[in-house]
């Protein structure tokens, strides 16, 4: 003897009508209780309904394409005779029923800790998504966790209302470290016990609250590339996918190492690490969907024993540098890069800089070439907003905020602080802030919020010297600018060569978004505005 569960779509928000982009199930599969049954997709997030009950299916009632809403039914469900015969008592096949007064009764504070995070100890927290006050869903995202490695989210192991959040971001924490602390929900179907951490479940994560992060991550100029349709129907949660998103890596070319075959965030870094290294061919994460095979079939990297030649000694990179050099290989090799070189006549800027430089001495204040350079940038991207963008699969965001980052030297590498809404501030906010900013940076100090937002980076190198060089974008911007040394020039003014000050501009810029006619009349703009200080106060 059997009973029928009926499966249906849990509260998801205000949503209706949602796309159903995933199935896990089929009749006949055998799943337990919180199993993943499908995927849905809105146009700002992705989240995966988990199952209710455990039991045997009997029918999938949606398909992919489908649309459903909140109570839609999904899968009708054979359940055990050890089973509870409602779905909202149902448990996992394995353990034993609850009992009624489990069901019914608060299970009190419930400390919710770090699980088994391998040997790692001291690890980064660089987000933390929940505040005290917040409901939680057992595997709602509490914090995200940073290696030197890898970057990995820790879910609730219980639900109920934050009563106490023990870490922040740039804290470090190692397995068994408290979190939160909940005052767990009476419900059983949202309780746990506190002591059931569940290492794994960050994978499934069915809450839709739990994607709640994945409309800041949308595709960058990456994912352009990737073949839709096998991308959809690789078995990963949302944030695993965006993650691939980030790194333009088609999902169905990866292997999944968690329960089911599913993908988690170690399979996609260990395949781009594959990539990087040569072992698997980079068409393999990037080629085009047409199949015209024009993939990147790098060969291996060379292994070569340098001692053999003469005397070496051994450095291991920063941590800044192994995590910004995925980045910058990654944008290098999946953006077509174009360079356009110009010069700008700073002679009036450089003087006026000058003038106020000695003005706001005593005000211990110091007024830089880069503050009118961000200045300068904000009026350029004002008149050509596709610079101001990102490329989201064929859609291009523009944007209507103006957060400028800038390339900031540190011990450790090179990092990108932002300046947040740069066009509702002065010369002397911006000056202030970049210098602020640069000394966190080299202290080591910047949080992860300093470096995020950005819509247009500028590399400036004029300090220390060079004619030109072809900066890298920071994707998911489509544009960056590459400031070098200023040098006095003689120019034809009319009548005569003059001695001006004159100087380069490198403006890098993704070509599937800007032509080079484009990048001409911005460089050609922003040398007008940098010539003319008088532009800057319109």
């Amino acid at each position: 003897m059997s009973n029928a569960i009926e499966l249906k779509v849990p509260d998801i928000g205000d949503y209706q009508d949602v796309d159903v982009i995933e199935v896990f199930v089929k009749p006949g599969d055998t799943i337990n209780k919180e199993d993943s049954l499908l995927t849905l997709e809105t146009d700002k997030a992705t989240m995966e309904v988990p199952a209710s009950a455990g039991g045997t299916v009997r029918e999938v009632r949606v398909k992919v394409g489908d649309k459903v809403s909140e109570g839609s039914v999904v899968v009708i469900l054979e359940a055990a005779d050890a089973a509870a015969p409602a779905p909202q008592a149902a448990a996992p096949s394995p353990a034993p029923a609850p009992t009624p007064a489990a069901a019914t009764a608060s299970a009190g504070p419930v400390e919710i800790k770090v699980p088994d995070i391998g040997e790692a100890k001291d690890v980064d927290v660089i987000e933390v998504f929940v505040k005290v006050g917040d409901v939680i869903r057992k595997e709602d995202a509490l914090i995200t966790l940073e290696t030197d490695k890898a970057s990995m989210e820790v879910p609730a192991s219980a639900g109920g209302t934050v009563r106490e959040v023990r870490v922040k971001v740039g804290d470090k924490v190692s397995e068994g470290h408290v979190i939160v602390v909940v005052d767990a929900e009476a419900s059983a179907a949202a309780s746990a016990p506190a002591g059931s951490p569940a290492p794994q479940a960050a994978a499934p994560a069915p809450a839709p609250t739990a994607a709640a992060p994945a409309p800041a991550a949308k595709p960058a100029s990456a994912s352009a590339p990737v073949n839709r349709e096998n991308f959809k129907q690789a078995h990963a949660s949302p944030s695993v996918r965006k993650f691939a998103r980030e790194l333009g890596v088609d999902l169905s070319r990866v292997s999944g190492s968690g329960p089911k075959q599913r993908i988690l965030h170690s399979d996609v870094q260990a395949f781009v690490k594959s990539v990087m290294s040569g072992q698997t061919a980079a068409g393999s994460a990037a080629a085009p969907s047409n199949g015209s095979g024009v993939g990147l079939d790098l060969l291996p990297w060379p292994k070569v024993d340098f001692a053999k030649f003469g005397p070496i000694s051994e450095k291991p990179l920063s941590r800044i540098k192994k995590l910004s050099g995925a980045n910058l290989a990654r944008n290098w090799v999946m953006i077509p890069h174009v360079t356009q070189f110009d010069e700008a006549d700073i002679t009036e800027m450089e003087a006026f800089r000058k003038q106020m430089s000695e003005e706001l001495k005593k005000q211990d204040i110091k007024l830089t070439p880069l503050a009118f350079i961000i200045k300068a940038c904000v009026a350029a991207l004002k008149k050509f907003p596709e610079f101001n963008a990102s490329l989201d699969g064929e859609q291009l965001i523009l944007k209507q905020y103006f957060h400028i980052g800038f390339a900031a030297d540190t011990p450790n590498g090179l990092v990108v602080p932002v300046v947040r809404d740069a066009d509702r501030k002065s010369l002397i906010d911006i000056a202030n802030e970049t210098a602020a900013l640069a000394a966190k940076a080299r202290d080591g100090k910047l949080l992860p919020a300093d470096m995020q937002g950005g819509c247009f980076s500028i590399s400036s190198l004029g300090g220390i010297g060079g004619t030109a060089f072809t900066p890298i974008i920071n994707a998911p911007e489509v544009a960056i600018l590459g400031v070098s040394k200023s040098s006095i020039k003689p120019v034809w003014n009319g009548q005569e060569f003059a001695p001006r000050l004159m100087l380069p501009l490198s403006l890098s810029y993704d070509h599937r978004v800007i032509d080079g006619a484009s990048a001409a009349r911005f460089t050609a703009y922003l040398g007008q505005v940098l010539g003319d200080i008088r532009r800057l106060m319109l």
